[in-house]
């Protein structure tokens, strides 16, 4: 059986190579670029992008990451990393009902709650040049992070530094790979510290550094 990972490493294919590390999957990684990084996505020799006709037959949609799991196919990072885990089990896997739940309600927590606000931060605090960022954006996102900020720093309190079932699952690698969109902005976890700890001791796991030393070889 094989299972194939489409994207390159700048964008949400990480979630989906960070847990495929975890949990010691063996995948086919085919590098699939966004066409809007490409000056001209028609021209001749041009790398697989995220438009070309090959990739569209695996995801008609246009957007990366997607799977091909022996023939299953399979879009949208969040509920591919819920679905890895849940056929190959183990500790980062819900565990029952209950759990099963919580993963899905925190994968979408982190993007209909967080993950918007979180890129635009990204965007005009570290991508952008200096002229193309517009304060107003910033301290609005700021601004609506706050509160589920909040509730992110208690639930890790209550859930002894883990999002749920108190260790280390899904749960933390989908959160956690929205929220690090948002690192740019110190005091936003300067202001939620419990936050800001998890989210080193997420991106200080082997699986993590082994999929980030990657993406930082891959061109920019």
């Amino acid at each position: 059986m094989t299972l194939t990972i489409y994207g390159c490493y700048r964008s949400r294919a990480t979630r989906v190579i960070w847990l495929a590390n975890e949990l010691g999957l063996p995948f086919r990684h085919v590098p699939v670029i966004q066409a809007y990084r490409l000056a001209d996505p028609q021209a001749p020799g041009v790398p697989l992008h995220t438009r070309s006709p090959d990739f569209l037959k695996v995801n008609p949609n246009g957007h990366i990451p997607s799977i091909d799991d022996d023939g299953f196919k399979l879009h949208e990072s969040l509920a591919i990393n819920l679905y890895l885990a849940r056929k190959h089990g183990g500790p980062l896997a819900p565990k029952d009902a209950q759990e099963e739940g919580l993963a899905v309600m925190w994968a979408l927590w982190a993007a209909t709650e967080c993950e918007t606000h979180a890129l635009s931060l990204q965007q005009h605090l570290a991508a952008f040049p200096p002229e193309k960022r517009k304060p107003e954006v910033v301290e609005a996102a700021l601004a609506t992070l706050a509160a589920p900020f909040a509730v992110l720093d208690r639930t890790l309190v209550e859930g002894k530094g883990h999002v749920m079932g108190g260790r280390f699952t899904v749960a933390d690698i989908n959160v956690a790979e929205v929220i690090r969109y948002a690192r740019p902005a110190t005091q936003l976890f300067d202001a939620h510290p419990n936050v800001k700890a998890w989210l080193e001791a997420c991106q200080a796991r082997p699986a993590f550094q082994a999929m980030w030393q990657a993406r930082d070889a891959e061109a920019a």
